[in-house]
């Protein structure tokens, strides 16, 4: 068993009963894998709730995702994971910098995302 990281979109996918928008590969990664979430994906939630883009709170996503697929939010000091933010020049994006540090930081573990950006400039994003 493996490490995999969601990205935010993933998670709002998953909490909407919308699989169709997931790739075979990345339903299989998520059937047989541990699952986390950087705490980016927490505060874009929110800040997507607070828009008027989600209809719910991240608490309520993420407290159904932890029932269903046993979704957590990684722990790792968040000095560390800045230190490595740092490192993601490719990108001006600070939710894109802190998720993919998060991923990285965990011995470059996956990250599945649909964002081409990300997959261009992370080795262990993966879609399909």
């Amino acid at each position: 068993m493996e490490t995999v990281y969601l990205d935010t979109h993933v998670v709002v996918w998953l909490f909407a009963g919308e699989l169709h928008k997931l790739s075979p590969r990345a339903i299989e990664l998520i059937e047989a894998n541990e699952l986390l979430i950087s705490p980016m994906v927490m505060l874009e939630l929110e800040l997507l709730h607070e828009i008027g883009r989600l209809s719910y709170s991240h608490e309520t996503i993420l407290t159904s995702l932890a029932e269903s697929i046993d979704l957590h939010v990684c722990d790792l000091p968040f000095a560390s994971i800045t230190r490595e933010a740092t490192r993601h020049t490719w990108t001006r994006d600070p939710f894109d910098r802190m998720i993919v540090a998060h991923a990285a930081s965990r011995n470059n573990s996956i990250l599945l995302s649909r964002d081409r950006k990300i997959r261009e400039h992370y080795k262990s994003a993966i879609w399909r």
